[in-house]
């Protein structure tokens, strides 16, 4: 089954033509997600289901790209090949999907709001995916972004942060907003309402920013990060730092994370992160909770395309969990305010970002 029909038998492209300026907007509700609290998504092309958490196992059946599954649990299996370190398997109704292929998310739809906050870039408000994935229409296209030429059914996933800048509701009483990102390539989109969660200055309010003596200690060889103030150890996680080996085994160093001590240099709510070369290189909207302590833009940030932290496999950036990079975001200085969300700080910088490799 692939993705289209996939998407067909979920009832998620209704059609509809709704006056909002003359767009024609056609997901009329938000698709029918498994009933369980936790949940992954498919985030590579295909992936197979093992009757057991080992990768020599049958098969038993496969998915393809943004398939919603029950994560009943984790366990550790077995993995067989040279680039497939992570032992990580999860437990779905159906059988073992490999981790680092599923991102956990939820599905937590929300009541749309009708009034936007006035900031210093007009009225909008930030927002955050809260469902395992949304639709997207294009408002203005043709497309600009190379993510959005290469797909003809965009979609915004669990943990992306957007900027809203309008409301809309249709004849039938749907809420649309209209989500675009301030620093892109110009893409406007219309999506349903109830997929996001508007973020209020509680939830960017800074963590202990009285403590002392901060400081981030980035290990690449244990693939770990370590948040202290003074001695004590505040916030530990496993990151996905600059992949040091090709898929073949070949070894790399263009995208290996600098080391040295960084200071934090420039701290956004969210950003557009695009570079490299033609089948070597990225673009990803909606990164949320970026910290950038290179000069270059390596930062620490929000991950949503795949699960396989302890491993090193990014362009040079350092990829967490996004629970993990909101506290980092609220706890490193400088502090970001709501509006704009986003600061640039001259030298000395922020916190020290020391990266090291022993």
């Amino acid at each position: 089954m692939n993705r289209n029909e996939h998407l067909s038998r979920r009832g998620a492209l209704k059609v509809a033509a709704i006056g909002l300026g003359g767009l024609v907007l056609r997901p009329l509700s938000l698709p029918d997600f498994p009933d369980s609290e936790r949940l992954g998504r498919v985030c590579v092309g295909k992936v197979d289901i093992k009757a057991r958490p080992d990768g020599d196992s049958q098969t038993t059946s496969v998915l393809y790209s943004d398939a919603v599954v029950p994560w009943i649990r984790e366990v550790v299996g077995e993995q067989h090949s040279f680039y497939a370190s992570n032992l990580r398997w999860v437990e779905t109704s159906d059988g073992f999907i490999w981790a680092p292929h599923l991102q956990p998310v939820r599905n937590q739809p929300n009541q749309p709001i009708d009034t936007l906050i006035q900031s210093s870039l007009g009225a909008g408000m930030w927002v955050e995916v809260t469902i395992p994935q949304v639709d997207l229409i294009l408002d203005n296209p043709p497309a600009r972004s190379p993510w959005l030429r290469e797909n003809p059914a965009p979609r915004f996933y669990y943990s992306q942060i957007l900027w809203v800048d309008q409301i809309k509701t249709d004849d039938q009483g749907n809420t649309w907003y209209r989500v675009n990102e301030r620093y892109s390539y110009g893409d406007i989109f219309w999506a349903a309402a109830e997929a996001f969660r508007p973020l209020k200055q509680d939830y960017m309010e800074p963590i202990r920013p009285e403590a002392e003596e901060k400081r981030i200690i980035i290990n690449l060889n244990y693939q770990s990060l370590s948040c202290y103030e003074r001695e004590r150890e505040v916030h530990y996680c496993r990151i996905s730092s600059g992949a040091k080996f090709d898929a073949e085994g070949n070894p790399i160093d263009k995208w290996s994370t600098p080391l040295g001590p960084h200071p934090i240099w420039r701290k956004a709510v969210s950003l557009h992160m695009s570079g490299g070369t033609t089948g070597g290189g990225y673009d990803l909207p909606g990164i949320g909770w970026v910290t950038v302590f290179v000069a270059n833009g390596v930062a620490i940030h929000s991950t949503y395309w795949h699960n396989n932290f302890g491993v090193a496999m990014s362009h040079g950036c350092v990829n967490v969990r996004p629970d993990d990079a909101r506290w980092i975001f609220r706890w490193t200085s400088p502090v970001v305010p709501y509006d704009p969300g986003d600061v640039t700080v001259s030298m000395p910088g922020g916190t020290l970002v020391d990266v090291v490799e022993d």
